[in-house]
């Protein structure tokens, strides 16, 4: 019997070429490219089609793509209609997870080796998915959704629809920068879920709703926003340090630092806040800023030795409120950018599949006899 591992700690369950990672060197490659020099030079849709198919594309490649993914980001009447009937309190993951399911309903046909069907799927599935974050977004306030503007980019559409204000250029690049840095991360517990629901040969868009259900947790996507909340709670700089021990002492999780991944800061969290510095050059400061770095460095010195450093959602949060977002749209505005790995490891899976079937170890009893209802005695609770 093999050593049970909590969580697959270390446990290779599949071989891909999509996204590596070198947790001690704090290097992240996409297909092989240093997702730097991806967010410093290339475009969501750029760097979607690389995930996706494997390269680089060409200016031809890469133009037939963005017109198609233009083309597509309207959703049905009927989806938009289906959304007025959530709760408006409900949380836009459960929105989208919902949403994203409906598509299969719309889209039924299955033909998962047929390189049109995939690519059909893919199109639909990075053009559709933001404008139901959108539209979910106006509805819980009583407004009908705005639809997409073909004369706006990928980025600049999303935070249009959201906004109802066509953004400044440099905040729609930074913005797309952002979608490129949570684009893929190898096989995170929404890329393995993605992964498992794809070995079963079901729908694409079943295969992403599973994946949003599980970026959802706390333990995944949902960190984002509580840096945020702990970044409030804290208040002020000269509370950091107070804070820190408390929450170290009382072996409480300190939102936005550690990976299971890296010892060191994670990359995506270095351009981050490269990001968030440019961003508030350009439209005015937040003081909470001043209240992060100083969490970084009294934590480097308090746990750095242990390998615990800022992680991608440490930084993200500050960037995404100065760009206007509200903080529960921080987790699902990852699943649109998380989308493309998703479907990358989707595509990836179909090429070689085997259903997923772990062994587990068990730790039940054994040898019991059943008894009639009247002769038992009481136990555990219903």
């Amino acid at each position: 019997m093999p050593a049970f591992r909590p969580g697959l700690e270390g446990v290779p369950a599949t071989q891909s070429a999509i996204c590596d990672i070198d947790g001690r060197n704090g290097v992240l490659t996409y297909r092989g490219y240093p997702v730097e020099q991806l967010a410093n030079h290339s475009s969501f849709l750029e760097t979607t089609y690389l995930l996706i198919w494997g390269e680089l594309p060409t200016g031809e490649q890469l133009r037939r793509f963005e017109y198609e993914v233009q083309m597509h980001r309207r959703v049905s009447f009927r989806i938009r209609d289906m959304m007025k009937c959530f709760p408006a309190d409900g949380h836009p993951m459960d929105a989208l997870q919902s949403s994203a399911a409906s598509l299969g309903l719309f889209y039924s046909r299955r033909a998962l080796d047929d390189p049109q069907y995939i690519e059909e799927a893919v199109v639909r599935l990075i053009a559709k998915i933001p404008t139901m974050v959108a539209a979910f977004q106006l509805i819980r306030k009583g407004q009908d959704p705005i639809q997409p503007r073909d004369d706006l980019s990928y980025s600049a559409n999303f935070l249009y629809m959201i906004t109802e204000r066509v953004p400044d250029p440099m905040a729609a690049r930074i913005f797309d920068a952002c979608l490129i840095l949570h684009a893929e991360h190898s096989l995170n517990a929404s890329t393995f879920s993605a992964r498992v629901t794809a070995s079963t040969l079901t729908d694409p868009y079943a295969v992403v709703a599973s994946a949003v259900g599980t970026l959802a947790g706390p333990l995944h996507g949902g960190a984002n926003e509580d840096v945020l909340t702990m970044l409030d709670q804290i208040g002020s700089e000269d509370r950091v340090e107070a804070y820190l021990e408390r929450a170290v002492a009382e072996k409480q999780k300190i939102m936005g630092f550690g990976h299971r991944e890296y010892r060191v800061k994670d990359p995506r969290a270095v351009i981050l806040q490269e990001l968030a510095e440019e961003l508030f050059d350009r439209f005015g400061h937040d003081h909470m800023y001043d209240v992060a770095r100083r969490l970084e460095k009294a934590a480097e010195s308090r746990l750095g030795a242990k390998g615990i450093y800022p992680n991608v959602d440490f930084y993200s949060g500050l960037v995404y409120r100065k760009l206007g977002i509200p903080r529960d749209l921080f987790t699902p505005i990852f699943a649109i950018a998380r989308v493309a790995g998703w479907l990358a490891h989707w595509k990836e899976q179909l090429g070689a599949n085997r259903i997923y079937r772990p062994t587990q170890i068990y730790t039940g009893a054994s040898g019991k006899t059943w008894l009639p209802i009247d002769t038992r005695s009481s136990g555990a609770g219903a």
